[in-house]
Formats: C-alpha cells, structure tokens, sequence
C-alpha cells in the first residue's frame, strides 16, 4: 500500500478521534450552556451545519488548488474553532461556542475528503483496500478519543475546557503529517464541454443510491448517536459509562473497514447497503428493551455497524457514478446531500430524544432506515435501469 495511503489513514485517525470527543462532551456543554433542554444539542447540529457549507467550497477549492492545500486549510480552520471554543467556555457563552463548533465544522468538512484523496493515491486494484485502510484508521481513534476526553475533562478549572486543548493538538498533529505528505494532482482539469449536465449526474441510478445509502447511513447513525449522551445521562449513567459506550460504537464503525471492501467486490454494494440497513434496523429494535449499559453498547455496536455498511460501500458506489471531467462536483453534491442531512439530524436528536425518549426514538428511525432497500427494490424492477 503507497505511504501516501498510510499517511492518510493517520491523519483520519486524528479527525475521528476529535470527532469521537467532540460527540461525548458537545452535547453535555450544550447542556449547561444551552436556554433549554431542548437547544442541547444544537451546537452538533452547528458543527454538522459548518460541516455541510464547507462541502462544496472543499470539493472546490481542492479541484483547483489540490488536496493538499485543501487539508491544510481545513485544518487551520478546525484549529481557529477550537480556539473560539476555548474563549467560549471561559465566558460561559452559548452563542459564541456554537460559533466555535460551526468553525470545526467546517474544518472536518474538508477532512471527510480524506476517503477520496486515498482512493485517487492508490492503483486502481487496491482501491477498495485503500479505503478501508483510510477508513480502519477510526479504530485508533475509538480508543484515543474517548480516552483524551476522559483525561480533558478536568484538566481545567473550566469544566471540557482541556477537551478542546486536547482537539487543538489533534488537529496540529495532523497539519505536521500533512506538510510532510506527498499527494497527487487531485483532478483532471478538463475542457468544459466534457462535463455532464448536473442534472443528469443526478438522475443516475448509481448516484441515487449512494445518495440515499450514505445520507440515510449517516443520518440514522448520527441522530442516535446524538441522542445517547443526553438518553444515558437521562437513564443515570456516569460520564465514563458515555464515553465507553462511545468507544465501542466507534469502534463498530471502523474496524469492519478493513474487510468491508473485501465483502463489497465479493457480493457487490448494492447487497452491502442492504444488509447495513438491516443492520441499522437491528439497533432499533434492540433499543426497545434494555436501557442499561449493556443495552446501550449493544444498540450502539449495531448502530456502528450499520454505518459501516452503508456508508462505505456507498463511497466506492460513488466513484463509480462520474468522469473525471464531473468529479469535484459530483463530490460536492454527495457530500452537500449527505451531511446537510447530518445536519438536519444532529438538531433534531435534542428535541427528539427529550420529548419522545430512547424508545420511540428509536422506533421512528426503523423505517427511515429501509428507504435505500426500497430504492433498491425499486431499481430492481423490470425495465429499470441498471445500476451505473
């Protein structure tokens, strides 16, 4: 496997161990910050929301300017919001906190790139390897990161104030890897009469479904996810008992990884997606009957797993789906779809989890969690077209 390749993997180790942190003490600082309960978790939604306008400008930028220089700027980006963040929890401020969070929104945004920018640096046999190493490189941080925001926590006078110290140096030693890592020209610049329509980049049935599967993966994935800080906590559980439940989930999410592209080029990403959303199904129901620890880590290992089969077969799906001559804004599209619907979840968790519960929480996302089955059903039918 290149280096290059390796390089990548550790850097995404970084961003999802900051990711990891940012789910265990966000919701908790909305919390204490927040009007009501219910705006608990509005500074996830802000993040995802930084997350989701950083999306096309990030495909952008790269397309013109290369990825290197895109992730060195996502990463000076992640490393001014941690700063706000800091400054935010020392005036006790909500609003300037979900300012913070926006910021590190958007420097993850760009970082979300690092799966394409492995898939562009590996030869053309080893790109499903490729991934899932970028990808497995979330098993480090499913340790790292709930152990920094153990070890944060209290670092300051300031409750989670030594969190966000901990994210800055994530994010600087990511920024070192970077400037020392030798990545290729991210795009074929292409003359303009080479480029599809959008609109007919969209209507593919292959962009559809890792569409759907990516933002229904993700959505459902993260609304629990969200939802599990504020529902243990509701239930009586300590702050260690949210970050071990954490830990395991994540670790769910990324340790299958490294045989998932195996599985994808054996049965194909359709079957993959299939069996991921049972698998996002699975976690629903086990919800409805045990809110003890043990329940929760089952819920959320499923849920893990789930994303894990869903999202990654959908990247790969993805790629399959343009030109050179259409890749940044294909990109873009995905990645604007797929995290604006993040987005969406992640402000709905708060409301959500308070008003409903665990339970019917859960319960509601049973359905939402079959829709790229249907579409794939659908697309199954006589005289559909075939998946691109």
């Amino acid at each position: 496997m290149p280096l290059t390749v390796t390089l990548l993997s550790l850097c995404q180790a970084l961003l999802v161990s900051g990711n990891i942190l940012l789910i265990a003490v966000s919701p908790l600082i909305g919390a204490s910050l927040a009007p009501t309960a219910n705006w608990a978790t509005v500074p996830v939604a802000s993040q995802w929301l930084g997350l989701m306008c950083a999306t096309i400008p990030a495909s952008l930028i790269m397309g013109r300017l290369g990825r290197k220089r895109g992730f060195v700027l996502g990463n000076l980006i992640g490393l001014m919001g941690t700063a706000v963040a800091i400054l935010a929890l020392r005036q006790q401020s909500f609003g300037l906190f979900l300012l913070a969070t926006w910021l590190i929104g958007i420097g993850i945004g760009f970082g979300q790139l690092y799966r394409f920018a492995a898939l562009e640096a590996a030869p053309s046999a080893l790109r499903d390897k490729a991934l899932g190493l970028v990808m497995g490189g979330g098993v480090l941080a499913a340790f790292a990161g709930p152990w920094l925001a153990r070890v944060s926590r209290e670092l300051s006078e300031t409750p989670f104030l030594g969190s966000f110290v901990g994210l800055g140096v994530l994010y600087a030693l990511a920024l070192g890897i970077l400037l020392c890592t030798r990545l290729p020209v991210a795009f074929v610049q292409a003359v303009e009469s080479e480029k599809k329509p959008l609109s007919a980049i969209l209507r593919q049935p292959g962009f559809l479904l890792a569409v759907s599967a990516a933002a229904i993966g993700y959505g459902v994935m993260n609304l629990a996810m969200t939802a599990t800080p504020l529902a243990m906590a509701g239930a009586g559980h300590s702050f260690d008992h949210v970050a071990t439940t954490i830990q395991w989930h994540v670790v769910a999410m990324f340790l299958p990884s490294f045989f998932t592209g195996h599985l994808t080029t054996r049965f194909g990403a359709p079957r993959m997606i299939a069996a991921g959303c049972l698998l996002l199904v699975a976690s629903a129901v086990a919800a409805q009957f045990d809110a003890g620890f043990a329940g929760f880590n089952v819920a959320l290992i499923l849920l893990g797993l789930g994303w894990n089969f869903t999202f990654l077969p959908a990247t790969g799906l993805l790629t399959q789906s343009y030109q050179p001559a259409d890749k940044a804004r294909t990109q873009a599209a995905n990645e604007f779809l797929v995290f604006g619907t993040v987005a969406l979840t992640a402000l709905l968790a708060g409301p959500l989890v308070n008003t409903l519960g665990w339970a019917m929480l859960n319960a509601l996302l049973i359905p939402v969690s079959l829709l790229p089955v249907v579409l794939l059903i659908w697309q199954r039918r006589p005289n559909a077209p075939l998946l691109s």
